[in-house]
């Protein structure tokens, strides 16, 4: 018996066979982001701690036994295990974050060692379910007999959600009529040097870089060339390909991503770092962020190479993928006119492909900006487009429960819905999924921010323009972020290198910058155009602030600030 102390409560008893089944769950869940040596690596280390042989698992023994390495491996200089750990710690986080976080066993590896520790979670017992009827390879698990009742309840739906992943793979693999998705063929990166260490090193950065560009749900990471040979599939459009070279104490990496049509270079970037064990791995992981950021995000290579691309007469999948491409370039400018065809396009994509997680999150995104930058003065008309927002996200999340813009989408809706505690617990469990997505975490910024967290909301959205600068979002965010910590001038300069001239709510928020900072030419400029194109907002001045500023001190003071531009706001 293995003795779990659950996070409160009374202790439990559980069973190999429990422990067992919990494996098998995570090898078994397309959750579970590992390569088949960190699944070997896993129950490797789980059979010999559930056998007694816990003392006996050392880097030296997972190299010989589960890596095949002779049995001259020394690992001081040779840290393939500890790089390995490193990426299985980080799949087991995401899996108890995505299909296993209902799970009631928690498998972990704690970081000093490679021993697995089994806890459980605490909750009530439940009844018996109704007896399964198991899938033919579900019924070969190494299980040998039904977990305790207080497994079978999660066990089951662990094992139906698998089963549901499996279908929905297949089926949008194997049909025509799926949405297009850039596909990237990661090769293995070259050793210059012909060392193990070298070896090791090239081995470790190509699949931590294949581990961090997982992470963006709207491209597919291919390993090998004979996963692109299937006539069902299409082939990987893109190749990201690198060399590893190794000095006295450093190694520097150089990677390029091709165009497979004409084998030209998209992009290239050189990255150095140290080869002292304790650093290295995170070395491995800010190299490979970096590069997935570069590449797989909202207005990374990939999108402007797509977004570039010009098909005649395109088909469904493509013309679907393409209504995505369009969202982007929209937000660059946030302008009402574009904003009706770009939801149209949506609308028929997510018509023509009902399973089109990102499409959905997309359209329920254009439906939170109509609600939010569209004012009519008939609030029914306003709550149905929040309404729809909300529907269209949950459709996203249902669809595919890990898809950062349906669950960016949530978040937002949930924040304008006043469900203010929801939506930021959304946007951090969100963040831990896709740390690398900077079009969510300067969207989750501005949430923190404008609930009242100034000083972590802003703080991430001045990392993500950093990354990506390439929405002009940031700027109008970072303005008033400068205002709410008492810089005008610096405020007043974001204002004015935002892009969204016509949006009504960039005005809105110039004529505080400028009002509050004494700038009074600009502030008349901003409260005629305010009087004179929407006058609907105006009259609604205190609800349209209150309804984007959670704190009542802060609309008072914003609403203070316009007043001090000439706005007539009632008390």
């Amino acid at each position: 018996m293995i003795r779990a102390e659950p996070a409160a409560g009374r202790g439990h008893e559980l069973t190999s066979e429990d422990c067992r089944a919990q494996l098998a769950l995570i090898l078994n869940s397309a959750d579970f982001d590992a390569t088949g040596r960190e699944r070997r690596f896993l129950s490797h280390v789980v059979e010999e701690t559930l056998a007694g042989r816990g003392d006996r698992i050392k880097a030296y023994s997972i190299a010989v036994e589960v890596f095949g390495r002779d049995m001259s491996f020394d690992p001081q200089t040779d840290p393939i295990v500890r790089i390995e750990a490193g990426h299985l710690r980080r799949g087991l986080e995401r899996y108890y974050l995505t299909a296993g976080h209902d799970d009631p066993i928690l498998i972990t590896i704690p970081k000093g060692g490679y021993v697995p520790v089994f806890s459980l979670r605490s909750q009530p017992l439940l009844a018996d379910p109704p007896t399964p009827v198991v899938s033919a390879a579900v019924a070969q698990l190494p299980v040998r007999r039904l977990p305790s009742r207080l497994l079978l309840p999660s066990v089951l739906v662990a094992f139906l959600a698998a089963g549901a992943s499996v279908l929905a793979w297949w089926w949008t693999s194997v049909r025509v009529g799926a949405p297009e998705t850039p596909r990237v063929l990661v090769e293995s990166f070259d050793d210059l040097n012909g060392t193990h260490a070298a070896a090791a090193i090239a081995s470790g950065l190509k699949q931590e870089v294949v581990s961090q560009l997982s992470k963006f749900k709207d491209i597919v990471v291919v390993e090998s060339a004979a996963e692109g040979t299937d006539p069902s599939i299409s082939p990987p459009r893109f190749v990201l390909a690198g060399s590893v070279n190794l000095s006295t104490d450093a190694f520097r990496l150089r990677v390029r991503l091709l165009n497979r049509a004409d084998n030209s270079v998209l992009w290239a970037e050189s990255y150095d770092g140290g080869l002292k064990v304790a650093e290295l791995v995170k070395v491995q992981t800010d190299i490979a962020r970096n590069v997935s950021s570069s590449l797989a995000q909202a207005y990374g290579v990939i999108f402007q190479a797509d977004a570039n691309l010009r098909v005649d007469n395109p088909p469904d999948d493509w013309a679907a993928y393409s209504c995505t491409l369009s969202f982007y370039a929209y937000r660059v400018s946030v302008d009402a006119e574009n904003r009706s065809s770009v939801r149209a396009c949506l609308e028929k994509a997510v018509e023509r492909f009902p399973n089109y997680a990102t499409a959905w999150g997309l359209l329920s995104l254009i439906y939170i900006d109509e609600y939010r930058f569209e004012f009519s003065g008939a609030p029914a008309e306003s709550a149905a487009a929040l309404e729809r927002a909300l529907t269209a996200a949950r459709r996203s999340v249902g669809v595919d429960p890990v898809n950062i813009r349906g669950r960016q989408a949530e978040m937002v809706a949930l924040y304008f819905h006043k469900e203010i505690d929801a939506a930021l617990k959304v946007g951090k469990q969100t963040l831990t999924i896709n740390p690398n997505d900077t079009e969510f975490m300067g969207e989750y910024g501005e949430r923190l921010a404008v609930s009242g967290n100034w000083h972590d909301g802003c703080q991430l959205i001045a990392e993500a323009r950093q990354k990506n600068p390439g929405s002009g979002y940031y700027d109008v965010d970072l303005a008033l972020c400068s205002y709410f910590s008492g810089d005008y001038p610096q405020a007043a300069m974001w204002i004015n290198k935002s892009p969204f001239p016509s949006n009504p709510v960039y005005h809105l928020l110039a004529a505080a910058v400028f009002g509050e900072g004494g700038y009074k030419i600009a502030a008349d400029r901003e409260v005629a155009w305010l009087n004179q194109n929407q006058p609907d907002l105006v009259k609604n001045m205190r609800q349209v602030v209150s309804a984007r500023l959670a704190r009542s001190q802060d609309v008072e003071f914003f609403l203070g600030s316009l007043r001090k531009a000439g706005l007539s706001i009632a008390d």
